[in-house]
Parts: structure tokens; sequence; C-alpha cells
């Protein structure tokens, strides 16, 4: 990795606003290059191997030029967290004016999945609503569930992961008799070759997140060689990463579906402001704000040295 890079390193952590997929704060490393600044995020659990796309993006988006845009703002929707209190729902809800689409973590308790995604359903009755069960379900459990929520809520734009394998998917959509679109998630970011996987008959829509993907040329030609429509989502970055994410959004040839990047409303600070204004995030670029936000040395030096190593998968 280049040593200029390297050199002009932060590292930031940005508390949630509530539990978020295991976590209250969201330590991230972002550092600049000859076209702006770049961020390096992967999940504390990750290791080298799964990290190393991750770097692949940062390094991409800090010294390669973003290809030509095709639209200056993107549609996202709104994020509701695995959460029960009808208080806290509705406070994220506001977070979101304008947005026509809202995707609700599910997955751990059917009652309370159901409960969630019919208040957020009461709440903005004209709205979309996705759900995504980051892989959680059996083919079993997916068909039981699934039946129950169309029975209380009724249909959804689409359903993200709901099993974890490919021909778990498969079966899932094999088996299921009420109107069903998949978009597959975990079933592309997390293989070893994404290329390879064949997604034929099991996922309807592709989730493209430029981090993991390795950026947006790589996300790009994954889009191309599985011919299908894509969401363009986001893992819980800063503003430098999600405005990475914003620009795959922009570039891409269509963009038929509302994004999942305002996850940024789910942090208690940033390091950029990304408003949303009329359901939709304009692109733009900002020079990050770390006052106050920097970790402590040694937490500093464990992100330098994940760098540091995972850079040597890159060669």
């Amino acid at each position: 990795m280049d040593k200029q890079l390297l050199d002009s390193l932060r590292v930031v952590s940005l508390p949630t606003k509530t539990n978020f997929r295991g976590i209250d704060h969201r330590e991230v490393a972002i550092f600049k290059g000859p076209q702006g600044w770049a961020e390096f995020s992967p999940f504390l659990e990750y290791d080298d191997q799964e990290s190393a796309s991750w770097l692949r993006c940062a390094i991409e988006a800090a010294t390669i030029a973003t290809p030509a845009l095709k639209r200056t703002s993107i549609p996202v929707n709104g994020t509701i967290p695995a959460i029960n209190d009808r208080k806290r729902i509705e406070e994220i809800v506001a977070l979101y004016p304008g947005v026509k689409t809202f995707k609700i973590k599910v997955g751990d308790n059917l009652q309370e999945d159901v409960a969630r995604v019919a208040w957020v359903r009461s709440l903005n009755r004209k709205a979309a609503i996705r759900i995504d069960v980051n892989g959680s379900w059996s083919v079993d459990e997916a068909l039981r569930n699934l039946y129950a929520m169309y029975e209380e809520v009724g249909a959804f734009e689409y359903v993200e992961q709901p099993c974890d394998t490919v021909e778990e998917l498969r079966e899932l959509k094999s088996k299921i008799r009420i109107p069903l679109s998949i978009a597959g998630d975990e079933v592309l970011r997390k293989a070893r070759d994404p290329f390879s996987v064949d997604l034929n008959g099991a996922v309807d829509f592709l989730m493209l997140k430029v981090q993991p993907l390795g950026g947006i040329t790589r996300a790009m030609k994954l889009a191309e060689h599985h011919k299908l429509p894509v969401v363009v989502s986001s893992a819980l970055e800063s503003a430098v990463g999600i405005s990475y994410g914003l620009k795959l959004a922009a570039v891409l040839p269509t963009l038929d579906f509302a994004c999942g990047l305002a996850t940024a409303s789910l942090l208690t600070s940033n390091v950029g402001n990304l408003p949303i204004v009329d359901g939709a995030i304009e692109i733009s670029e900002f020079e990050p704000n770390f006052d106050g936000k920097d970790v402590a040395p040694e937490r500093f030096e464990w992100w330098k040295n994940r760098i540091m190593r995972t850079a040597k998968l890159l060669t």
C-alpha cells in the first residue's frame, strides 16, 4: 500500500443511535489519495482475507477516477433495525423525509417481526416494504414465516437473503406459493468467487455493496455478469464510505430501485453530512470533519496494522 495513503490515515469511532448488527459504535479507517478521501471499514470480526476486498475498494476510491455519473441524486430507502419499541421505530421513520421505501430487519422472533413490519406499514401506508433476514432462516422456517407475514401484512417489494445458501434460496423459490421476489446479498458478497456463483432460479435482484465487493469497477462487472436488476446498499459506513456507494449507484446503466444508502441516519455522529431531501441523497464531495471522533492510540495502531496485513494479500 502506498505510504502516502497510510500517512493520511485517520481512524474514528461513530456511535450508533440504537444497537445495530450487535454494535453500538462503528469504527472506520479513512485515508486520502489523489482522488480524495476513501474508507476502509470491514467489521471488527472479519479476518484479513475477507477484509481484502474492502481495502481494494478503498484504494480504488482514493486513487482512481470515478466513471462518468449518469445521475446526480440517488433515491434511498429507510432502514429499520430489529427493535420492538414503537416510539423508537416512529423516531427512526421520521429520520427519512420523503422516503417511499423501508427495509426492516427481521429473523429472530416471528411474532415480533410481524408486529415490527405491521407498525412500519401503518406509519406509511403507501411505502414499499422490504425485509432483510441476513440468511438466518432454513427453507422450512422461511416458508412458514413468509406465509405468516404475507397473511398479516401483505406482499413485500422483496425479501433480502431469507436463507443462507444458493441451494436453499433456489429450493425456497421452487416451493413458495405467494408472490415473492428474493434479493441476494451475502450469497454474493461472501462468496470466494462471486463471478462463479450460479444465481439462476435462486434470486431476482442483486444487492451491491461497494466495499465488500471490491470497488465500483468490480461491482459493475458483477452486475453485468449476473444480468440481474440491482439495488445498491451500504455496510453501515461513515459518510465517506456511503459517498462512494452513492457514486456506484450513479454510474450504473440503470437504477430501478431505491438504494440502501441512508444508513448515516442510524449514526449519532458522522464525518460529513448526507442530507435526505425528498427521499433522495445528492452526490457531493466534502472534507471530512474528524473533530472529537478519533479513536485512542492503541485502536489507531490496531487498524494501521490491520491495513498493512491486509495490503499484503492484494499484491
